[in-house]
Formats: C-alpha cells, sequence, structure tokens
C-alpha cells in the first residue's frame, strides 16, 4: 500500500514525498490505519521497520486536519539524546511542508536554548524523561494540551530504569480519555504491557516481524583505523576503486559537512545532505547525485533515505552506525535490483563499540583487511580549519538517531546506567553551544583492537575532534 493511498494533507504528502516515501511498510500500513482513527495502540516492532514515520505521520495528520486538535500537542518519549534528535529531524523532513514546529530536549546540554525553542512555540515535543520533567516542573514546559503521547522504545526505557519517571510524567497529562496514547517496543513484555493496561484506553496491539537480513550481494571489507587517520584511508580508498557514484555515512550531521568539504579541499566534487538543509537546496543535491552530475555525496542515515541510485557503485562508512539495522539499509543502497556492489567500514576505537551488534544482526562477521600502504593518501585539508554553516541553533548534535558532536570542550558522558536526570537543578544558563567551526588537526589515537571484549568494554573509549558516544547509555 502506497501512502498516496491514504487521504493525507498536501503539506504532508510534499514532505513524504521529498523523504523518499513511497511505498508503506508493513507497520506503517498497520500504525496508519489504526492510528489515524484515533485508537490507541501497543506496537512490537524492530527499529529500522519505519516506526518513527508511522506515528510521526499519524500525529502530523491529526494535528492538521483535526479542527478539535487545534492548539494541542504531542509528546514523544525516547529513552537517549541521540533517539531525540533522529526523531526530530524526521518530524522536520516530513512536516516541511506543514506549519507545525517540533523539537528535542534531553540532557547533556545547558536549559537556555531548550527554554527558547519553548517559548516560541512547540507542536510536536520529542524529549528523554528526565529533561522533560525537569522543564515540566520548573513551568517551562506546559504539558496540559497534550493530545498525543508516543512511548518510544519502551523496553529499552524500562531497562535503563526510566519507568519511575514515565508514570510521574505522565500522572501530569491529560486524563487517557483525552489523548492518543502508543507505545513502541521490540519486545511486548509484561512492564510495557503493564503501561499499556493502565495508561491506554482499549488499545489495539500490532505485531511485526523483522524484515530478513540480505547482504549476501554486497561486497564488504572493515578496516580498522584510528579515528585521525580516517581522512587519508578514505581518500585512499576512493584514489584505488575511482567510484563513479559513492555514498559516504557519518553520524552527525556535523561530520558530513566536513567531510564533504575536505574532499573538495582534496581536488573532489561532493557535497553533504542534512536535514537541516533548506529543502530548495536539499532536493537540489539529491538530483544532482541522481543524475550523476554529483559523483559524492556525505550524509547521515535519516537525511540519506530517498536517495535511490540504480547503479550506485560504493557506499563507505566514514562511522560506523549505533544502530546495527541501519549497517544494513546503508550498504544495502548499493546492490539493488540483485546486483553486487562494494561497501566499505571505517572502524575506529570509537566504531569499535558497535561491532558486536552490527555482526550479530547481520549473523556474520565482517571481513577484515589490514591496511596497505596504497590506502594511506596524502591529505591536503590535514591541519586547517573547516568552517560550517549552521541550520539550527542545534547543529553541533547528532542527526540520523547517532551520535552528539560538540567539538572538544562538550560534556563528558556518563558511565552506564546513569540516569539523563543527573544533570537535576543545575543553574538554566547551561554551557554555550558547539563553536560554528571544528579543527581538523587531530591527536593521535592507538588503533583500535581487532576485536572488543565479549561484554562491549566497560570503559570509555579515549576522545578525539571526533567525539562519540554509545547510544546504549542513557543521556545525562
Amino acid at each position: 500500500m502506497n501512502f498516496t493511498e491514504f487521504a493525507l494533507d498536501s503539506g504532508l504528502q510534499k514532505g513524504l514525498a521529498d523523504a523518499g516515501y513511497i511505498a508503506c511498510m508493513p507497520v506503517q500500513e498497520q500504525v496508519l490505519k489504526n492510528g489515524l482513527e484515533g485508537t490507541d495502540l501497543y506496537v512490537q516492532s524492530q527499529t529500522g521497520t519505519g516506526k518513527t514515520a508511522a506515528y510521526l505521520v499519524t500525529i502530523l495528520q491529526r494535528l492538521i486536519s483535526n479542527p478539535d486538535l487545534s492548539g494541542k500537542k504531542a509528546l514523544i518519549m525516547v529513552p537517549t539524546r541521540e533517539l531525540a534528535v533522529q526523531v526530530e529531524e524526521e518530524a522536520r523532513i516530513l512536516g516541511s511542508g506543514m506549519p507545525l514546529k517540533s523539537a528535542s530536549f534531553y540532557g547533556g546540554v545547558g536549559y537556555t536554548g531548550q527554554q527558547e525553542l519553548l517559548k516560541k512555540g512547540v507542536d510536536i515535543i520529542v524529549g528523554t524523561p528526565g529533561r522533560v520533567i525537569d522543564l515540566q516542573e520548573s513551568g517551562t514546559m506546559d504539558l496540559s494540551q497534550v493530545a498525543f503521547l508516543v512511548i518510544d522504545e519502551a523496553d529499552r526505557m524500562f531497562d535503563m530504569g526510566f519507568y519511575p519517571d514515565l508514570r510521574k510524567l505522565i500522572k501530569v497529562l491529560p486524563k487517557k480519555e483525552e489523548r492518543q496514547t502508543m507505545l513502541f517496543s521490540a519486545t511486548l513484555n509484561s512492564w510495557v504491557k503493564n503501561l499499556a493496561w493502565e495508561y491506554t484506553v482499549n488499545a489495539k496491539e500490532i505485531t511485526i516481524e523483522a524484515e530478513n537480513v540480505t547482504v549476501d550481494e554486497i561486497d564488504q571489507i572493515l578496516y580498522h583505523v584510528p579515528s585521525n587517520e580516517k581522512m587519508q584511508i578514505l581518500l585512499g580508498l576512493i584514489q584505488k576503486n575511482k567510484p563513479k557514484s559513492l555514498l559516504i555515512f557519518c553520524n552527525t550531521k556535523k561530520m558530513s559537512e566536513i567531510v564533504a568539504k575536505r574532499l573538495r579541499i582534496n581536488g573532489y566534487e561532493s557535497d553533504f545532505i542534512i536535514g537541516d538543509l533548506p529543502q530548495s537546496k536539499r532536493l537540489q543535491v539529491i538530483e544532482s547525485f541522481k543524475s550523476g552530475s554529483l559523483s559524492c555525496l556525505v550524509g547521515t542515515d535519516v537525511a540519506a533515505r530517498g536517495i535511490d541510485v540504480d547503479d550506485l557503485s560504493m557506499v563507505i562508512n566514514f562511522d560506523l552506525p549505533n544502530e546495527a539495522e541501519n549497517y544494513v539499509h546503508r550498504i544495502g543502497r548499493t546492490a539493488r535490483a540483485g546486483k553486487t556492489g562494494k561497501a566499505y567500514s571505517l572502524c575506529s576505537e570509537q566504531d569499535v563499540y558497535n561491532l558486536p551488534a552490527i555482526e550479530k544482526y547481520i549473523e556474520g562477521k565482517i571481513p577484515s583487511e589490514v591496511i596497505t600502504e596504497d590506502l594511506i593518501a596524502e591529505d591536503k585539508s590535514a591541519g586547517r580549519y573547516i568552517r560550517t554553516d549552521r541550520y539550527d541553533s542545534d547543529y553541533g548534535d547528532v542527526d540520523s538517531g547517532n551520535r552528539q558532536s560538540r567539538g572538544r570542550s562538550g560534556p563528558s558522558r556518563p558511565r552506564r546506567g546513569q540516569s539523563d536526570r543527573s544533570d537535576r537543578n543545575r543553574p538554566s544558563s547551561g554551557r554555550n553551544r558547539a563553536p560554528e567551526r571544528e579543527r581538523t588537526t587531530e591527536r593521535p589515537a592507538p588503533r583500535a583492537p581487532a576485536r572488543p571484549p565479549a561484554n562491549g568494554g566497560r570503559g570509555q573509549p579515549q576522545r578525539d575532534t571526533q567525539p562519540s558516544f554509545n547510544t546504549n547509555e542513557p543521556d545525562i
């Protein structure tokens, strides 16, 4: 079933088309069929099955089309800051043709910028429990007009100890009869079902089986490389393979822009695509890449959705994705319609912590090779400042639900199990935003081990000028 078969707002249809959505995935079809009627839902669906778009389309359509919901808001609760930014990013793209504003709220950053967003008005609030409670208790965030509650990755919320916070937060919302509630979880365990029973009205249960993973037709190679040598290896791979079309994936918006600009300095015509680009620029970049006039494109998972090139020569993971499913989504772009393709992954001392989950998901080891001298190319951009353009106040933060990039002065991550409430009662002034430029000079980093310890490692990886975070940890 296609999205055009639903009676959706024209602005929403435009957003779906711009984002590359044509046919509904199973979870999207089931959620829309039931959710657009206002039914409460609890849905069992794995990450990467399209659930984010499913509930966002439902919310956007109902907010814009139902007069009774005029002035109402949606609250989307997620376990980590990375996922909060990813959901906000998708909401912006889908709602680009609609007069509805989205914003994300999470710990680890100052309150001032988030308070300013709330003063301007936000229709779709995406946040982590601790920060949302902080803002609500301080009187900054008014939740009295919430008509939609989404709890995404509910089972992960419980694993991370957010169950008490969720209950506390739900108590200040309008009654369950006055809102639509949707719960999404990879597993419908007793905690999730109890939450659904207590806070929903006649909720419909939807179960979606995960899609089969197919990467057999793709020639995959992984290189263990220090993060400060990634650019040299990237250039070496391009020089050696000379791909006619190349798609490079980074985990942050900022790094996508930096990599694209460093490639230009090295003589490669390249561009980047992030969700914050003006829509006209975004469409121009996508069309140039599809037509072949642009051979190299750098982007994030969410922003690159909708880029479907029949003869894509190569995919390079400049960063390994934090979500295992995204690895398959990325490399699968180079093996469409039964064709073969090449996919290279650069695994640094930070990325190595994501490797076990990816290999478990694809049910096999990614073939690795030793870096040879012919893959270490001269980087003409080394030591140069790369000035980045700013498209919104959160430009230094994560795109596509992945890592956060705030430069050298960014706050450190908490240890595992530490709640996102740890910054409670901090002064509202907070830290300043990320600097507008990032220096490309990086201190040397040790080579990553061939494989991390079986338990994923307890220590935090060494930080360098390409900071990264593990999405399995709660935000602060």
